[in-house]
């Protein structure tokens, strides 16, 4: 893996993972936590692929509250390369200003967002895609990279493949955005072989993405540049900033505007977004209970499923099939997969009873 000419790698780090609680918490979301036991965290791993394509070119944004945090886990990077957004206003604020930044201090960048959570373990092939992503940008297009599905998802969005993009082997236009799809549907975009899954990955020039966003959204785009003009203003400026994720903001308008192209990708890749996600990442052939953290804390007897020993205590399970057990020193999270997705209601309910601090 080479580095690329001007290419900047952005990674947005926000986020609480509800459905990863009690391991996640907003005071430590998932991606500063090591999930797959490698001895890395999400974040380290996210900038672990992404440092031999941009150098030092890297830029973090994530709430104040995890910025030491961040730095901590990331001491390869400058002070100034970690950007702190005074309060969560979801993907566009945080992806905006990063470009806003950008497009003062190098006209030529192309950048690249990658969230800060996700498990890619196909480096090269992954490098291999932005490559061709940053190649179509440079031509001005918004590009997304579009994961090949591996089944019919009803848990992710989608991205409708459209005509090859000529002058560019491995790209197309992108028909449409698609939001998340009951597993019919899901089933029938499979057969087609014309829909990839949306990631949440953004290659673009700064500039084309502050314009792409003025079009539909005029003031929320000169906010952005305001501030990057005079970072002084960020405090007095962010919090009219709409909370509102880049894809509703720009990439869904933008594909009916016939402005967005997808790099078709074959790398691995998964969004561990909740327990049942964990889990599958964790499995091992022939071994019934998949373990993160310290296996010998842990006593399955006839019982298969996931169990997260963080308590120092032992866990024990006997005779339960699919269970997710989470035991943390001040919370203990009983659920099945088939029911992880739920566990976004414990967070919800803790926070309504006036428990906010176990969330």
């Amino acid at each position: 893996m080479t580095s690329i000419d001007h290419f900047w790698a952005v990674i947005p780090a926000g986020g609480a993972g509800t459905r990863l609680w009690p391991l996640s918490r907003s005071s430590a979301p998932k991606f500063l936590h090591d999930l797959r036991g490698e001895g890395r965290t999400l974040l380290q791993e996210t900038l672990d692929r992404l440092a031999p394509l941009a150098d030092d070119r890297v830029m973090v944004v994530t709430g104040q509250a995890h910025r030491e945090a961040v730095r901590a886990q990331l001491p390869a990077l400058g002070a100034g390369s970690v950007i702190a957004e005074p309060s969560a206003r979801d993907s566009m604020a945080a992806i905006g200003l990063a470009a806003a930044l950008l497009e003062r201090s190098d006209p030529d960048a192309v950048m690249g967002s990658f969230a800060a959570d996700h498990v890619i373990t196909d480096p090269d092939l992954f490098a291999e895609a932005v490559g061709r992503a940053v190649a179509v940008a440079r031509e001005d297009w918004l590009v997304t990279l579009g994961i090949e599905p591996t089944f019919p998802s009803s848990a992710f969005g989608y991205v409708h493949v459209g005509e090859p993009l000529s002058g560019h082997d491995g790209a197309a236009v992108v028909q449409e955005f698609v939001e998340k799809p009951s597993v019919a549907t899901a089933e029938g975009y499979l057969k087609t072989g014309r829909y990839r899954w949306n990631a949440g990955m953004f290659v673009v020039r700064p500039r084309v993405l502050l314009d792409l966003l003025g079009r539909w959204h005029p003031e929320f785009g000169a906010t952005l540049r305001a501030i990057a003009f005079e970072p002084d203003r960020l405090e007095e400026l962010w919090p009219d900033l709409p909370k509102i994720a880049l894809d509703h903001a720009v990439a869904e308008p933008a594909a009916d505007a016939g402005k967005v192209a997808v790099v078709p990708s074959a790398f691995h890749w998964e969004d561990i977004g909740d327990f049942d996600a964990l889990a599958t990442l964790l499995e091992q052939d022939g071994v019934p209970m998949s373990v993160l953290g310290d296996a010998d804390s842990v006593l399955g007897v006839d019982s298969t499923g996931l169990v997260v020993p963080a308590s120092g205590r032992v866990v024990a399970v006997v005779g339960l099939d699919d269970v997710v057990v989470v035991d943390t020193p001040d919370a203990l999270l009983v659920t099945t997969r088939a029911r992880a997705q739920e566990v976004k209601q414990v967070v919800a309910a803790l926070k309504e009873s006036g428990r906010s601090p176990l969330t």
